[in-house]
């Protein structure tokens, strides 16, 4: 792996931190502030269009109806 150096202001290294729990490396804390960012992009687009949502949970019901057991 290519390591690579980014400047950060001390502030912006501490609010970083505050993401990762001891003896996790910037590098974890970073990936997994990245992998939730990439969730929740995906959530607003899948949710861009509320005239069409259905919670879950009303899908799964119509599901049953369709398809009993």
């Amino acid at each position: 792996m290519e390591i690579s150096t980014i400047q950060l202001s001390k502030e912006t290294k501490e609010k970083i931190a505050s993401f990762g729990s001891k003896g996790e490396s910037y590098e974890d804390i970073l990936k997994k502030i990245y992998s939730m960012a990439v969730k929740e992009h995906i959530r607003r687009f899948l949710m861009e269009d509320d005239d069409n949502f259905i919670p879950i949970e009303d899908a799964i019901k119509e599901a049953e109806k369709k398809w009993p057991k």
